[in-house]
């Protein structure tokens, strides 16, 4: 089936033509045992192709793994927008071929973006490919090649994640440019200006905060980033590589991204912060306010920290509409945690304060660690029954060796896998850091655990 068009335009800063550079940008499939739509929005491109346009190009995304044309066939989505996504059985790379599960690409079929990148009218003076989990790359490598097939001459850049913490692998997935980096940064800015052949103008004003949300022309739902970096060293996370310090956006520029999506019909909002309630003064509280009495469904899925979960706070997420409570618990071991950022003290002082809001029980879920270097797994048994018995659903977040996080070292020395030469293998799915790794008969046990 041919889809219908248009599906993939050039959009301008003045909704005209234009003249200056045309820059395509492409989110690529995932290709991996599993993946699900938990309102997955490439914001660091979207970041990036709102740069560009405010500097005076001609901006046009094709997102594999969201629903572009009406007569596409797509798994049906949840109301609030999250879902499944399509998917096509593939073969295993060879290195994870042992592995007893099913491999699969996920997101369009490519048939269907070939035509769609084909039929663009004029093609693009320069593409974009974004990368997030590392041992997604091969996703992005496919991009590539069909990006080469249809425009042999035109310049590619790969960017995101993948590209940051792996610089050396990504140069050999054929681009012409690795941005490892962020867009914002002035000589990052300048080098890709440079394979446009331009000089490179002057940063727009809110450079990686404000994001080209309008590319998508009938969203089910939208994201809110009003903040970059974290404040916390997680040893298991590797944003302060990505995003060294702290630095939020500004209340009116976030309510205005928020009000242009309201009035397009958008009522799902999900924060994509990774530290949502430091500072909130800076600019959650007008976000908050303004949300109160317009039916507005908010979700956490990027977890909150319980620690600054006051009554106060507590109290505006749910007159401001949050339904998707999703925090950072880890483990129950408080007086042996790898970091300080929870207390026993917080905990108890963050359930007291959600139920007091009139968030109840099935309301809020917990993710717990799991598959850590020399992590016990009575540990993780300990916590899934301690977050039960506050009434907290707990859900387990497998632990990813990455690169440049202070975890990653320890998790080569006791993975079996050659987690530093093949990004493959840092894929959380095998649960590449457990004695004895994944098998069927191991996750049934932790899947019956968990509804038990």
């Amino acid at each position: 089936m041919k889809p219908k068009w248009p599906g993939i335009t050039w959009t301008s800063c003045n909704d005209g033509t234009g003249d200056g550079p045309r820059v395509l940008g492409i989110n690529p499939w995932i290709h991996d045992f599993a993946a699900y739509g938990l309102w997955s929005r490439p914001a660091g491109l979207l970041a990036c192709l709102h740069m560009l346009r405010a500097a005076g190009a001609r901006v046009a995304l094709m997102d594999c793994l969201d629903r572009t044309w009406s007569d596409i066939p797509w798994p049906k989505a949840h109301a609030t927008g999250k879902g499944h996504y399509p998917k096509a059985s593939l073969a295993p790379p060879d290195i994870l071929k042992a592995l007893p599960r099913r491999f699969s690409r996920y997101g369009h079929d490519p048939a269907a973006v070939r035509e769609a990148l084909g039929r663009l009218s004029p093609p693009p003076d320069l593409v974009l490919v974004t990368t997030v989990m590392t041992y997604w790359y091969p996703g992005a490598a496919e991009a590539i090649r069909m990006v080469r097939g249809i425009w042999p001459d035109v310049p590619v850049a790969l960017g995101g994640i993948y590209a940051s913490l792996c610089p050396d692998h990504a140069a050999g997935l054929g681009a012409d440019l690795v941005l490892g980096g962020r867009l914002e940064d002035p000589q990052v800015w300048a080098v890709l200006w440079k394979l446009l052949g331009q000089d490179a103008p002057a940063l727009p004003a809110g450079a990686g905060l404000e994001m080209a949300l309008d590319l998508y022309a009938d969203p089910g739902f939208s994201i809110i980033l009003g903040s970059r970096g974290c404040p916390f060293r997680c040893p298991y996370c590797a944003s302060r590589s990505l995003y060294p310090g702290f630095r939020q956006a500004g209340a009116n520029d976030v309510l205005a991204s928020i009000q242009r999506e309201y009035r397009r019909g958008v009522r799902d909002f999900v924060f994509y912060d990774d530290a949502l309630l430091v500072a909130p003064q800076t600019w959650l509280w007008p976000v908050l306010d303004w949300f109160e009495g317009r039916g507005a469904r908010l979700h956490t899925p990027n977890a909150m920290h319980v620690r600054y979960l006051t009554p106060e706070v507590c109290q505006r997420l749910k007159r401001a509409g949050l339904r998707t409570v999703r925090l950072g618990l880890e483990t129950e071991d408080f007086e042996h945690r790898r970091d300080v950022k929870l207390s026993r003290e917080h905990w108890e002082a963050g359930m007291a304060a959600l139920r007091e809001a009139g968030f109840g029980q099935g309301d809020v879920a917990a993710y717990i660690l799991f598959g850590l270097p020399d992590q016990d797994p009575a540990e993780v048994e300990r916590t899934i029954a301690m977050a039960r018995a506050w009434g907290v659903r707990p859900e387990l977040a497998h632990f990813t060796p990455i690169p440049s996080s202070p975890l990653f070292d320890r998790a080569c020395e006791v993975s079996p896998w050659p987690l530093k030469d093949e990004p493959l293998c840092q894929n959380n799915s095998i649960w590449p850091c457990v004695d004895g790794g994944y098998s069927r008969e191991r996750a049934r046990f932790w899947r019956e655990l968990l509804k038990s």
